[in-house]
């Protein structure tokens, strides 16, 4: 079943998704977060949508403004892809190879839940960045509280995906995280989510022998295809993300866990390193970034201008003189 959320007259409904693009709103639902935390996972939100479904049709999907498919509660990105951390080491320091304490566990940071943005919502160029970049990725999105769970357990507690661009502004990133901190704000300026949720029962026929999701990936700039990899090239399953995730603390409905880029142009970042010099560019104003995910649907986003820096000093050096 997929779900989504839209402006329509100036109204915002949660709705099920048919396959010709009718859209089937769930009464009084506004916020597909919150109906998460109501339904207590998989089994209450199909038994939500199947409701709506025998309810009269709203709109088409052609007729109103698709909006992000939830507002998370919190956003972990994982980098989970070998190819793509080796790309980007070769295009930050030179350096090659993957390093070993990397398969120790599925890193991830957070980052910023104040700035989703939708399918078809103009993305700005963060303030003072000249290096702008995509990632595409897949998103797991929680529909049940746990903490300290197995990866056994935590299926369970996997409500659904969506597709997930980590918008990133390269030379902003490469600067601060020589202090040993971050990203920070080389990555909170845009995140982008949709078209939908997809629950997790429909993409169970795309899982392979290890527990991954088969599913096909695109990224295309201005029309032009720049990256394709598989889902099932992470080195760790969505489960094991979940697990580890809610190790000593928990997962609540409504987070979201991203799988990191993909490899093989899954941004561009990784093709400037492999090619020794940034081509393709880096994205500006008036271009447009199409992802697609087998099974979940493409996301599009056009970048536009962004506001300029507010001026900062520099930290001051103290003394340090003691009392």
């Amino acid at each position: 079943m997929r779900f989504a959320a839209y402006e329509y007259r100036q109204r915002h409904q949660v709705a099920v998704v048919e396959a010709d693009g009718t859209l089937y709103p769930l009464p009084g639902v506004t916020s597909l977060t919150a109906l998460l935390t109501e339904t207590g996972g998989l089994p209450g939100l199909l038994a939500a949508g199947a409701a709506a479904l025998d309810v009269p049709p709203g709109p088409h999907v052609s007729q109103v403004r698709l909006l992000p498919p939830l507002q998370p509660t919190s956003v972990r990105d994982f980098v989970t892809f070998e190819e793509h951390v080796e790309g980007i080491r070769r295009s930050v320091d030179g350096a090659a190879g993957v390093p070993e304490q990397w398969y120790a566990a599925p890193t991830f940071y957070f980052t910023n839940p104040h700035a989703i943005y939708g399918p078809g919502d103009a993305v700005p160029v963060p303030p003072g960045c000249t290096a702008l970049d995509f990632e595409l990725e897949v998103a797991a999105v929680i529909g049940r509280e746990g903490r300290d769970l197995t990866p056994e357990l935590a299926r369970d507690h996997i409500v659904g995906y969506t597709v997930f661009n980590d918008w990133s502004a390269r030379d902003l990133q490469s600067a601060e995280m020589k202090v040993g901190l971050g990203p920070c704000k080389g990555k909170d300026t845009a995140t982008t989510l949709g078209p939908y949720l997809v629950t997790a029962d429909e993409l169970e026929p795309h899982r392979d022998a290890e527990g991954l999701l088969k599913l096909a990936l695109t990224a295309e700039v201005n029309g032009e295809k720049v990256g394709e990899d598989l889902l099932s090239h992470m080195s760790w399953t969505f489960e094991e993300m979940v697990a580890y995730a809610s190790r000593g603390t928990r997962v609540v409905p409504g987070d979201v866990l991203g799988s990191g880029t993909c490899g093989n142009g899954g941004c561009l970042a990784e093709l400037w390193g492999r090619r020794g010099e940034q081509s393709p560019p880096p994205l500006k104003p008036g271009d447009t970034v199409t992802l697609t995910v087998e099974g979940l649907g493409t996301l599009t986003n056009t970048v536009v201008p962004g506001a300029e820096p507010v001026p900062l000093p520099a930290g001051r050096r103290h003394r340090r003189e003691r009392p």
